[in-house]
Formats: C-alpha cells, structure tokens, sequence
C-alpha cells in the first residue's frame, strides 16, 4: 500500500479531510472502471476526496487502497477504519500546494500569534 509519506502537507490534508464527509461509496460491485471514473473527476473537482468502502464490498479495505492508490497522481492520504482519504494535486489551480496555499499558512500564523494578546488580564 503506498500511503502518502510524512510531512506538513500530509499533515495539512489530513486537517483538511477531517470535517469532510466521503464523496464517492464503493459497495459490492467492489472497484469497477465507473467507481474509478467517479473519484477521478472527484479528484479533478476537489483535488481532497473521501472514499467510504462499504461493508458488502467484495474486496479488502487495503486491497481497495492499493487499487486506488495506483492511479496515476493519486495518493492515500490516510487510511481510518473504511474510509479513504485520496489526493490527487491539480495540474493548474492546486488548493493545498504552492503559492494558492501560501496566504493560509499566512492567515494561521498571524492568528497564533493575535490569541495570547486578547488574553491580557483585567484592570
């Protein structure tokens, strides 16, 4: 299983992931070539995508993930239970990647450093 290797984007997509609820269900068909033609338009539209795998899916959890994670540019973020987190890095606009990304990393920074003033104390 080729799983995403650790790092601040790793870590940042998992944040990301985490509020998102899955996009595309796999069930028991299993993987078939529509399954993966829908979570590769996903992936074009949100470059961050959830796959809930069913419980009647005839194929393992990590037999699933290594099936998908073959795909060309895309990679297993996380892997919790039954549920796949996948990215895949968008050619043109990426959302989480490059300079797109910069002012958020900016936003956080000057956030962090805004909290332990408004906690000054009472006179």
């Amino acid at each position: 299983m080729a799983v995403m290797q650790a790092s601040e984007l790793r870590r940042a997509l998992r944040g990301h992931g985490h509020a998102m609820s899955a996009i595309v269900q796999i069930g028991k068909s299993g993987v078939t070539e529509a399954v993966i033609k829908q979570i590769e338009q996903a992936l074009a539209d949100h470059e961050l995508i959830k796959v809930k795998i069913g419980g009647e899916c005839p194929l393992d959890r990590h037999q699933v993930a290594e099936r998908l994670g073959a795909e060309p540019g895309v990679s297993l973020v996380q892997m919790v239970g039954r549920v796949l987190l996948l990215y895949k890095r968008h050619p043109h606009k990426p959302r989480y990647e490059g300079k797109r990304a910069e002012p958020a990393k900016a936003q956080a920074k000057v956030k962090a450093k805004r909290l332990p003033s408004a906690r000054r104390p009472r006179r």
